[in-house]
């Protein structure tokens, strides 16, 4: 373990409280500590990065599955839902973590402010890449990355600097993910014209209208591509076809209308679009590995299967 990953795992260990995301003062930022394994938790996953410094962690994307460890960061370029466990962790050495939430606004600034540097060779993808990819992954964290994200946790130490230098600091961070070797699943997501762009489009009316019958003709029309572009490029970029993704987030609401919102099975899947219950149950015992009704029952605390989370 470097010197730069024990002083973030320190700067963690002292502000985020055991089995609790702490958002940490920041509103971009936070901190997790985990001092036990725990059971996937299906969540919705915004764009993201997140960094483990002690203990690891697995992720579920469809039928894929992403483990990462002490120095690997995630990185989520897209709404996406997903399913997450952390595998390592204990009271003696507790799972650390840290994720920054990714303002697509805060992106672009970044992209319009060292536009050139992306163009003259400091990428290492090209700006204009020619085909979307996977809108998660999970490498090895640079000595710079880290030392950015060092330099953005210090802060919690200074309040008083927060809101001059948090902005500053978070521009850094993204600028390294920019610059990295996977700063192209970023970029392409900014780019007006790419496949990737117009998948992120396909993805907001998604989540906007979950509960709505979906025609992949009239959403392909909407974003501006052919049925057959759409269906490849948004498998491409999400692991899984429109259908698919559509499914898991109604699933995922209904679950959180049950146990947070206290709604009896028929009205939670109604809400969400289902018009046969025993459909209804039937996908959620696939996804979720029991009927709607044994699974609420014996949910412990707050489990939100519609909870957006960092994935850090």
């Amino acid at each position: 373990m470097t010197e730069t990953i024990r002083e973030i795992a320190d700067i963690i260990a002292r502000y985020a409280a055991n089995g609790s995301d702490y958002a940490a003062g920041m509103k971009s930022l936070f901190l997790k500590r985990q001092a036990e394994p725990t059971q996937f938790v299906h969540t919705a996953q915004w764009p993201c990065f997140g960094l483990v410094v002690q203990g690891a962690k697995r992720l579920q994307l469809g039928t894929e599955i992403y483990n990462y460890a002490a120095g690997d960061y995630v990185l989520v370029s897209l709404d996406l839902p997903m399913s997450s466990c952390i595998v390592e962790a204990s009271e003696a050495e507790p799972h650390l973590g840290m994720g920054l939430a990714i303002d697509p606004q805060h992106l672009k600034d970044v992209l319009g402010r060292f536009g050139q540097g992306f163009s003259n060779g400091h990428a290492h993808a090209p700006a204009h890449p020619a085909v979307p990819e996977r809108g998660v992954v999970v490498a090895k964290a640079s000595a710079d990355l880290l030392d950015a994200t060092l330099r953005l946790l210090r802060l919690l130490d200074r309040p008083q600097d927060i809101p001059v230098m948090a902005p500053l600091r978070e521009q850094e961070v993204l600028y390294r993910l920019l610059v990295g070797p996977y700063g192209a699943r970023l970029r392409q997501i900014a780019l007006a014209e790419s496949p990737s762009n117009k998948v992120a489009k396909a993805i907001s009316w998604l989540r906007s209208n979950y509960a709505s019958p979906l025609r992949i003709e009239d959403l392909a029309d909407r974003v501006g591509m052919s049925e057959s572009s759409l269906h490849h490029n948004f498998k491409t970029v999400t692991a899984m076809t429109p259908m698919q993704y559509q499914k898991q987030l109604r699933l995922h609401e209904a679950r959180r209308l049950m146990l947070v919102e206290r709604l009896d099975v028929g009205s939670a899947g109604y809400a969400v679009g289902y018009q046969s219950p025993s459909q209804f149950s039937r996908e959620y015992a696939r996804l979720y590995g029991q009927p709607p009704i044994r699974d609420v029952g014996s949910a412990r605390g707050p489990v939100l299967g519609g909870e957006v989370r960092i994935a850090g």
